[in-house]
């Protein structure tokens, strides 16, 4: 299958001015169809430092693709850039112009001069029509001595067009000129009261799998594990995942909260849910993080550690509330108070944290919500 690297570019990505959402679009988009993607790189608007990244990247890869720079401006030098880096010029081509006249009328406009720009593209590339905005694409086939025909594709930075433009026009370039027969389709498990290395200690032999591959991604307080299949349809990749799933869900079992886009706040409700049972919450040094994830959570200030569970109880009380979630934050002892109430007993806990501060409250909110998800699949299971 072909390999492909992404290069994003734009001097005020790196600047962190705007977030880079291009790059994980066409990286799933590409998974989708079956291309490796081995490397992505943001470059800032530098006609030379581009031309370098793009001709490392036709070194490794068959398909590189660009997103950003294709404006009318100076500091917009992608056009410029795949030229260089492939050994043309730029050619101005009337085709493209018309469409950028077209686009620009539409508000009642006429183009500037410095639009004219985006006309021009490298010799002989493949002009890529942009229905949905005024910077016209390309694509330039570039001669590989025995690895056959490469690809530079080079698409607006714009979200919404770039995703208009990678399904109507480049998924099926690709599909063409690469003679795609294969996908890629991934699985994601969440896990969460585990380590990733007492994850890695209980499947790291399907980690050495190489079709279907498993990976661990350790995220603040949970856990994922990736499976992903490369197949010839949908529904082989699905029977191959579906195989190793299994494996590790019966390896893992409670851990595993849910897949894909299951979030561990509706885990943790939804286990409630199944008890019958009410709930009531309070915070304490959260800044209303956990008033996000639990409806009925009361927002406390500065809330001693042994008050936890006295204020807890209050607020059972007076909500009539089945069961009751309290986590109060320390910063300054980089430390959290959790208390739970149930029908069938109290628990107290206290937990330290030994990574960045920032990440305390998120840390601190995952391991109460998952406290609180065990604590009432225990209690269904007595």
């Amino acid at each position: 299958m072909p390999s492909a690297e992404i290069i994003t570019i734009g001097t005020e990505i790196l600047l962190g001015e705007i977030v880079d959402t291009n790059t994980r679009y066409i990286a799933r988009t590409l998974r989708g169809l079956g291309i490796d993607l081995y490397r992505t790189i943001t470059i800032g608007d530098n006609v030379e430092r581009i031309a370098d990244a793009i001709r490392n990247s036709l070194r490794r890869a068959d398909i590189v693709i660009t997103t950003g720079g294709l404006g009318p401006t100076v500091d917009d030098p992608t056009r410029e850039a795949v030229a260089k880096a492939v050994g043309v010029e730029t050619e101005f081509r009337e085709d493209l112009w018309r469409q950028v006249v077209e686009v620009v009328s539409r508000y009642g406009r006429k183009p500037s001069e410095n639009q004219k720009r985006q006309a021009y593209v490298p010799q002989g590339a493949i002009g890529v029509p942009n229905p949905v905005g005024t910077a016209p694409c390309f694509i330039v086939e570039y001669p590989s001595p025995g690895a056959g025909v490469k690809a530079v594709i080079s698409l607006p930075g714009v979200p919404n067009e770039m995703e208009h433009i990678l399904h109507e026009s480049i998924i099926p370039y690709l599909q063409r000129r690469f003679d795609l027969n294969e996908i890629i389709k991934v699985r994601i498990l969440h896990c969460a009261g585990l380590g990733e290395g007492m994850i890695d200690e209980q499947i790291g032999d399907l980690e050495t799998l190489s079709n279907p591959t498993v990976g661990l991604a350790a995220h603040t307080g949970v856990v994922d594990v990736r499976i992903a299949a490369k197949a010839h349809s949908e529904a082989e990749a699905d029977t191959m995942i579906a195989e190793v799933e299994k494996q590790v869900r019966q390896r893992l079992g409670d851990h595993i909260f849910g897949a894909d886009e299951d979030r561990l706040e509706d885990a943790a409700l939804n286990a409630v849910a199944k008890r019958g049972w009410t709930l009531t919450a309070i915070e304490s040094g959260l800044d209303g993080l956990l008033a996000r994830k639990i409806p009925h959570t009361a927002s406390l200030s500065d809330l001693e550690p042994a008050a936890l569970l006295d204020t807890l109880r209050a607020a059972r009380a007076d909500s009539r509330a089945d069961i009751a979630l309290g986590v109060a934050l320390y910063p300054d002892e980089r430390a959290a108070e959790m208390a739970l109430i149930t029908p069938h007993g109290e628990k107290t806990h206290r937990i330290t944290y030994g990574g960045p501060p920032r990440s305390l409250p998120r840390w601190s909110v995952n391991l109460a919500l998952n406290w609180l998800r065990t604590a009432a699949l225990e209690e269904h299971a007595a």
